[in-house]
This record gives structure tokens, sequence and C-alpha cells, in this order.
């Protein structure tokens, strides 16, 4: 029995199929992935500062109703307002983070060595100081947090209460931002699976002015108010009307280009 010939007894093997390029303008897999680490690292880093808030606002608390040594009994003094004077020793600038920071160097005698406080900003007190000044040193739980010559005061940085309105700020903006990068890798994972190439330069610019905003009502909110519910409530308002008008400016945007 003769085998029926064939004009390919060997055939020959598929040649190596090559992936089909990526057309231009479609959003990358490296694209998605790092917006989604980006988003998740900040929403964490809100997270962490969220939760050592209550201890900073139990110490802010407690600093607001503390009351004057002069008034209270002697057992109460550890937990009080006190005053004490003391002798400026010398002022000095330096820079921390490329900030400057403004010292004072005091001595409040035998009953205190010499020691060495920063102060918020450089007015109303600190540009005046010289050495040799007489000023009153205000304490709390041994933390200097101002001084006073004469009828004028000034806060140090660690005046009590500043750390949790820094946490708060600083945690509302990271939620905002994180959410955002969050919310862009959905965006741009549904328009890698549609392979949309379009994307307009203004959707992009929106999107960005819109996240400062939200996250500068919130870092406001925080620190115009110490009723941490009246924050979340300005921060909340504040950022759903920036996404509310965001959300219709993108959409009068889209039927421009459409029409």
């Amino acid at each position: 029995m003769n085998r029926s010939s064939s004009p390919h007894p060997h055939p020959h093997p598929h040649p190596h199929r090559h992936p089909q390029p990526q057309p231009p303008g479609l959003p990358s897999l490296k694209g998605v992935v790092f917006a989604s680490v980006v988003g998740s690292v900040l929403v964490l880093a809100a997270a962490v500062l969220f939760a050592l808030l209550p201890g900073s606002l139990s110490e802010a608390a407690d600093f607001r109703a503390a009351r004057p040594c002069s008034e209270v009994a002697a057992a109460e003094k550890g937990d009080c307002l006190a005053e004490w004077p003391a002798t400026v020793v010398s002022t000095e600038t330096g820079r921390s983070n490329k900030a400057v920071t403004n010292w004072v160097t005091l001595d409040g005698g035998a009953a205190e060595p010499p020691f060495r406080v920063r102060m918020q900003g450089d007015g109303p007190v600190w540009e005046k100081l010289a050495p040799g000044d007489r000023v009153t040193v205000l304490s709390w739980r041994d933390v200097v947090w101002a001084v006073e010559a004469g009828e004028l005061r000034q806060d140090t940085t660690a005046r009590p209460g500043r750390e949790s309105t820094v946490q708060l700020a600083v945690g509302l903006t990271l939620l905002v931002v994180g959410t955002v990068f969050l919310r862009g890798a959905g965006w741009l994972h549904r328009r890698r699976a549609t392979r949309a190439t379009d994307t307009p330069t203004a959707q992009v610019v929106v999107v960005m002015a819109a996240t400062l905003l939200a996250s500068g009502v919130a870092a406001t909110a925080a620190t115009v108010t110490d009723t941490v519910w009246l924050v979340l409530l300005i921060a909340a308002a504040g950022c759903a009307t920036v996404w509310t008008a965001t959300a219709l400016l993108l959409r009068g945007l889209a039927r421009r280009r459409t029409a």
C-alpha cells in the first residue's frame, strides 16, 4: 500500500510569536503597581499617626485643664502651670531641615542650671532678647512651653498640644493623597482593561489641583480648632465639595471633547 505523499512531509514549527507591542498612550502595568504601592504606604502611614493621636490629644487636654501652681494644693504642683524667673545667657539661630531655628539659653539661678529652649518663630520675644535680660519661664510637667518678657509672651516648640495638631494635619493629608493614588491605580487598571489610550492633560491637571485643595482644607481644619470631631467634619465636607466639583468639571470637559 502506497503512502499518500504530502507536499510538506515535515511540517515546519510555528515561528516564535512575539507579544503585540503596547499601544502608545496605554497605561503600563508598572504605573498601576506604583500608584497602588504609594497609595497603600500613604494610607498606612496615616493610620499609624491616627493610632498615636489619642495619647497626644490626652496630653493636650491635660495641659488646657491645668491651673497655675499658685491656685492649687501642694500635692498637685507637679501637674500645674509653673512660673519662675530666669536670665538670658545667649540667643542663636540655627537650621533644621532647611528651616531657620531660634534658640535661647537661659539661666534659672541656683535652683536650675542653664538650659536651652527652641522658640516658635522669631517674635515677639526672641527678637528682642539680649544677654542679661530677665524673663519669666512658663513650664508644665518640667517642659518649658513659653517665655515672657514684660507683657510679651512667646511659645516654645515644646508647647503641649502642638504635636497632636501636627499629627492630625499630616495624617489627614496623607489619607487624602493616599486615597487619590489608590483611586488612580483603579482608574489606570480600568483603562488598561478597555485599552483606552486617550488621557487628556486637562483631566490630570484637574485631579492634581483637586488633591492639593482637598489636602489643604483638611490640614487647615486641623490647625484652626482643637476639637477632633469638628476637624473631621470640616475635612469631610471640604473633600466632598472639592471632589463633587471635580467630577462635574471632568464630566463637562468630556462632553466638550465628544461634541
